[in-house]
């Protein structure tokens, strides 16, 4: 990553493979008068698609924010080619999601408060009330919106509304123990991440733990992936396993589940903050 004191652009970028991608793109910011920091690429034989990041400093860069997009929107108009744009002096905004156990919830509040993680996090949710006082401290605010199978509609548009109030660009999902509707994720498309407390696929839905344990496995593990509608089937970002024996307890695997799962949660947070994520099909290539 870049000095932080210094502001860089990142370019990310997928298209169909063809010959002379790489050279067509640092030559336009090399024009344009780009010091290249990290160039990151990769293929994907099968799909045949081409997958690239590259972040440059900003000081010396001839082109506006604006004419950049318009003149290499110009450029790459022939390739097919989906990308966009992101600047280090945006910090996103992160919403908070969280049920009754506080283990991710508390970890993530950690990095923060530490600046392991670049964000600003205005707005802590929760569908049980003991989390206003944990809110406070870290300088949020707190809304309790419990949820039930009769107002789970009502309470999911005043979320999707409160969002948009306070501009939240992505929602983490900290052991938020309540499945989200096809229409709140279709607002926030790649923009939810969730922690499941097993390696998917193995063990999808409840209880994965206890599945693990009666099956007699020998690693447990966490995946940290983009919310779809197939529940626990979206693109994963990152994934963590520990091992575990027949001496161990349903209880040792809980518990070292729950340490893989805060720095799981974490690590795809802050992957996604860095711009180093591309997701495509199901599937995600991350940089870094």
């Amino acid at each position: 990553m870049a000095d932080s004191q210094k502001e860089t652009f990142i370019l990310l970028m997928s298209c169909p493979d063809q010959k002379g991608l790489v050279a067509r793109v640092a030559r336009f910011l090399y024009e344009a008068g780009a010091n290249i920091l990290h160039a990151d690429h990769h293929v994907d034989p099968e799909a045949n698609i081409f997958f690239m990041r590259i972040e440059w400093e900003a000081e010396g860069f001839q082109l506006s924010r604006d004419d950049l997009k318009s003149t290499f929107g110009q450029l790459v108009a022939p390739l097919g080619m989906e990308w966009s744009f992101h600047y280090s002096s945006q910090v996103q905004r992160l919403a908070i999601f969280v049920s009754r156990q506080d283990h991710c919830l508390m970890d993530l509040l950690w990095r923060y408060r530490a600046r392991e993680i670049q964000c600003e996090i205005p707005l802590l949710i929760s569908n049980h009330m003991e989390y206003g006082p944990v809110a406070r401290e870290y300088g949020m605010d707190f809304r309790y919106i419990p949820i039930t199978q009769e107002t789970k509609q009502s309470q999911e548009s005043l979320e999707i509304n409160l969002l948009h109030e306070y501009r939240i660009d992505l929602v983490v999902l900290a052991r938020y123990m309540q499945i989200l509707s096809p229409a709140f994720i279709q607002v926030f498309p790649r923009r939810i991440i969730n922690i499941h407390h097993s390696f998917l696929p193995a063990f999808i839905g409840g209880n994965p733990y206890r599945k693990a344990y009666e099956r007699g496995v020998k690693l447990v593990g966490a995946t940290s992936h983009y919310v779809t509608e197939d529940l626990d089937q979206g693109p994963i970002i990152e994934q963590d396993v520990v091992r575990v024996s027949h001496r161990d307890t349903l209880e040792d695997l809980i518990r070292k589940g729950r340490d893989l799962e805060k720095q799981v949660l974490a690590r795809a947070v802050r992957a996604h903050l860095l711009h180093n994520v591309l997701s495509y099909a199901n599937k995600t290539v991350v940089f870094g």
